[in-house]
């Protein structure tokens, strides 16, 4: 995003060509898959990768201590201390590999590229089916904690009705997928092939959840498979403010206006790198652990409504799970280059399918229900939340929960 952030995400040169959604289009076709590609998947990192994190975090140089008592220059130096001592000594990876691998997981080839998801089918058989993305700097180690009581409510104090067959794909480039060799998997590429894995998986109809780039991706579905995709739910939604709203503005809109100069002003220089050279911070976030740590680690505190420190709403090993999911993929580059491909030509165009948005008070971007319904032309469910942040299924997982209910309570 460039630095007037809100204003490139919306100008129409950046919309997405007629030329270019029909040649997508074409691309989703439920009358073309194929089931027997879809492969079992099971993680198991190899002992000599967790040896090499260890020697590294060994020979760690670190920098020296912030000149403010405060997080304002990025991850202080007396926590990056607590981190490396704990991530050589106490931390357990084998727990959170058994803890995902306790899901079913599959890879499938989606225009030649593997693509890895998780695949929870509901005991209850009339669950609707739902795909959830994730964002950068997240994986589906953020759904962990949701996909029980989505997949199955009745066991967690919820209603059968509220059931979903829940599908979680690592975004290319990201984790466990593969990494692309050429340009081209942009977000609208990426919705694309999420609706045909929906195919694939023998889904003729489904809904689709999203925050960050996930609720991009959950946007170009929605705008390329509307014959299929009948709802959407968003944390994070993108609407431009409405300039005939400027004389009246609410407080949740000057809220949001404060939040989008913030984000400018200080929080988005390494969107900035990641938009623009992705090869060039690669190099460090693939060679250091404590590098992709605290690059990671600093949105973990920035982007929660953690009141302060992000451990007051995630645990060490939480945080240390989906930053190992990058460092042991080595995704540092990969998933930098999501921003590359889509940062700069983002669509705005309506999106007329069924929709739901969840605004969090501490996510990065906001957004009013009047904003909103310019762009969702069928909004059918909008709640302002008390408290949560960027990461709304990993550090709020029961109002996620409650909130996806809500909305697609409204769809089924």
């Amino acid at each position: 995003m460039k630095e007037k952030c809100w204003c490139n995400w919306q100008n129409n040169s950046f919309k997405t060509t007629k030329s270019n959604r029909l040649t997508i289009q074409t691309t989703i076709d439920h009358g073309d898959t194929t089931v027997n590609d879809i492969t079992p998947f099971h993680i198991d990192i190899p002992e000599a990768s967790l040896d090499d994190l260890k020697q590294r975090l060994s020979l760690t140089r670190l920098p020296e201590a912030e000149t403010p008592n405060d997080w304002s220059q990025g991850v202080p130096l007396a926590y990056a201390k607590e981190i490396l001592q704990y991530w050589s000594t106490d931390y357990d990876w084998r727990r959170a590999e058994t803890l995902l691998n306790s899901f079913p997981q599959f890879q499938t080839s989606l225009d030649g590229l593997n693509i890895h998801f998780l695949h929870i089918k509901s005991p209850e058989p009339d669950a609707m089916p739902l795909i959830m993305t994730h964002g950068w700097p997240g994986s589906v180690v953020e759904f962990l904690k949701v996909i029980g009581p989505l997949t199955d409510p009745v066991a967690h104090g919820g209603d059968a009705k509220d059931a979903f067959h829940l599908v979680c794909p690592s975004l290319p480039g990201f984790g466990f997928s593969g990494k692309p060799d050429k340009p081209g998997w942009g977000i609208e590429k990426i919705g694309a092939q999420w609706a045909l894995l929906m195919a694939r998986l023998g889904y003729e109809s489904y809904v689709a959840q999203g925050g960050d780039w996930g609720s991009t991706v959950t946007n170009a579905i929605a705008a390329q498979d509307p014959q299929h995709c009948i709802g959407i739910h968003l944390n994070m939604a993108i609407a431009a403010p409405d300039p005939e709203t400027m004389d009246s503005l609410t407080a949740s809109e000057q809220r949001a206006l404060t939040g989008f100069k913030h984000y400018a002003d200080w929080d988005s220089g390494y969107s900035k790198q990641q938009s623009t050279r992705p090869q060039t911070i690669g190099y460090g976030l693939v060679d250091s652990p404590m590098g992709q740590a605290m690059w990671i680690m600093e949105k973990f505190w920035a982007w929660t409504d953690c009141k302060g420190h992000p451990e007051n709403v995630l645990s060490r090993d939480e945080m240390l799970d989906n930053i190992m999911v990058y460092w042991l993929t080595a995704s540092g580059a990969s998933s930098a280059r999501i921003y590359w491909e889509s940062f700069n030509n983002p669509s705005s165009d309506p999106i007329n399918v069924a929709t739901g948005i969840s605004v969090f008070p501490h996510d990065i971007f906001q957004t009013s229900e009047r904003w909103a319904r310019k762009r969702f032309t069928d909004l059918v469910y909008f709640n302002e939340l008390d408290e949560g942040g960027h990461f709304a299924a990993f550090e709020q997982p029961e109002t996620f929960v409650n909130e996806v209910r809500a909305c697609f309570q409204r769809i089924r």
